[in-house]
């Protein structure tokens, strides 16, 4: 495992020590190169935008941005090889608002794949969501320090620094997968369509195990996806690669990842007597108190 000093892998689709003329470009004008709605990074703030790509967790990268996943759109294939059959004409529309029955907005899927007729008129279609990691710590403060000095500032020793940045997938799944499965992937589970997630292995495999189906039975597919680090044309970098898909129902897998494990009973008693105690001994405090005449 290799052991890096500083949080950063890559920055505006780039890994931070790559120097050539094409990536000074990239972070010169802030460009994202997996088809953002805008040829711009807009992550965060859009004059200012966090171009944080992915950083490094345990020696490897962990996706922090949800666009990183739309790399040649390897996303839309595998969730429409899930979604429709072979030799269905289809296409893809990003975020499309979803309204419950009270007319009230339910979010925003992320890509909705719909499969058409030769007249061009919808007779199918499915919803993909892209789950990147949340960042606990601050990720900002290496990339401003990156930004002042690319070339110098690469192998900066980050550290020392406090809240160095790491991967969060408890609030992750907690925050924002739970929601996205309860709310969203529950109208179209009720309209009997299917829900494809793109994330990444180290996300899902902090997930509780859930069991598999048949990919024919199946209400949800998991697109399990990873960095993987390759050469192109002498230079380094970090191709989107789907190492797994994982087949379940829909019911299942939301109550697998929504009901806690609990731990001891005797362990959180212990706790409120320790704490009622610590009470108990707390003298109490003895003021003054002025009343009006």
């Amino acid at each position: 495992m290799t052991k890096h000093i500083q949080p950063l892998a890559e920055v505006f689709g780039h890994l931070v020590g790559d120097h050539t003329a094409k990536a000074e470009r990239y972070r010169s004008h802030r460009l994202c190169p997996f088809n953002n709605k805008v040829p711009n990074c807009t992550k965060d703030k859009a004059k200012n935008p966090l171009g944080v790509c992915s950083i490094f967790h345990n020696g490897n990268p962990a996706i922090t941005c949800p666009v990183r996943f739309r790399e040649d759109w390897l996303i839309t294939d595998d969730a429409a090889s899930f979604f429709f059959d072979d030799g269905t004409a289809w296409s893809s529309l990003t975020e499309v608002r979803l309204n419950d029955a009270y007319g009230k907005s339910a979010g925003n899927i992320d890509i909705v794949l719909v499969a058409y007729d030769k007249n061009g008129k919808v007779f199918d279609f499915g919803a993909l969501e892209i789950q990147a990691v949340y960042i606990s710590g601050n990720v900002r403060d290496p990339f401003e320090y990156y930004m002042e000095k690319p070339r110098a500032h690469a192998q900066m020793n980050w550290l020392t620094k406090p809240n160095y940045p790491r991967p969060d997938y408890l609030s992750s799944s907690r925050k924002r997968l739970v929601p996205q499965l309860l709310f969203k992937g529950g109208i179209f589970h009720s309209w009997h369509k299917k829900t494809a997630v793109a994330l990444t292995k180290d996300f899902f495999d902090t997930l509780p195990p859930l069991k598999r189906v048949g990919k024919s039975k199946a209400g949800i597919a998991w697109l399990i996806y990873d960095l993987e680090l390759v050469v192109e044309g002498g230079q380094d970098r970090y191709k989107l690669t789907k190492v797994d898909e994982v087949f379940t129902g829909f019911e299942h897998a939301l109550m697998a990842i929504t009901t806690p494990t609990p731990g001891d009973i005797n362990d959180f008693v212990k706790r409120l007597q320790e704490k009622l105690d610590e009470k108990m001994e707390t003298p109490p405090t003895n003021k003054m108190i002025e009343r009006p005449f």
